[in-house]
């Protein structure tokens, strides 16, 4: 039998102690393999095409391309690559522009080793881990979901886009989803039980083929579904 292939990462970041404090903070996981070191957002992307790394840990503060322009080019010439920005602390404005550049998780680089390798693991498979950051920091999903609201509105292919294979309750809760409210104050808003908000929240994530819920509410708005909600909420 031949041995499963490794998560191959590639670390970006202009301090080498740091660099390599990562390397061998990873050497202890046996399915993880650091193919390549950067200093900078130049020689990122070269030897992103040269190693084709499945997740890529960038330095938000690289001097001169910074980590989120890395980011970008990299999400943009191979899709599949999984992007972990880090910055030496959590703001709220460095998660946005993560978001928008397509990464996969936003941490601070004060995580643990072992938070850094599960989150490794996590992105590796296709997780997208910065829903969590999101749902921290409601200011952020505002205004992410502003952003995509806009971009429904301006990017519908045509009349079916709006169809919503969705309940009109699945939407009022997809609508409590997207003000950041949680399972229990869902249940509290509409009269239900927290178990009734969870087998809803179930059926939607099924429907849509998402994995959590910031998914579900950013399908549904690029799709214009969720304007149906934003609606109902209004006029109440």
């Amino acid at each position: 039998m031949t041995a499963p292939s490794k998560v191959k990462v590639l670390i970006i970041d202009d301090h080498p102690l740091f660099r390599q404090g990562i390397r061998w903070s990873l050497e202890s996981a046996h399915d993880i393999e650091v193919v390549a070191e950067a200093e900078n957002g130049q020689e990122a992307i070269k030897l992103t095409e040269r190693f084709f790394p499945d997740v890529v840990l960038v330095d938000i503060n690289l001097p001169g391309l910074n980590g989120l322009e890395v980011a970008r080019v990299i999400k943009r010439r191979e899709p599949r690559t999984g992007i972990i920005v880090l910055s030496v602390y959590e703001d709220e404005e460095q998660l946005f522009q993560a978001i928008k550049v397509g990464a996969a998780a936003f941490t601070s680089k004060d995580i643990s080793p072992e938070e850094l390798v599960h989150m490794i693991r996590e992105v590796a498979r296709g997780r997208y881990l910065i829903n969590d950051a999101v749902l921290a920091h409601p200011n952020v999903a505002a205004r992410v979901l502003h952003q995509f609201r806009e971009l429904a509105a301006t990017d519908e292919e045509d009349g079916a886009s709006l169809f919503a294979p969705l309940t009109s309750r699945e939407i009022e809760i997809l609508d409590c989803i997207a003000r950041g409210l949680s399972n229990k104050e869902i249940a509290s808003e509409l009269s239900i039980s927290s178990q009734t908000v969870k087998n809803h929240i179930t059926s939607i994530l099924a429907k849509l083929q998402v994995n959590d819920r910031t998914m579900a509410v950013i399908v549904a708005i690029k799709k214009g579904w969720i304007k149906m909600g934003y609606s109902q909420s209004s006029e109440g």
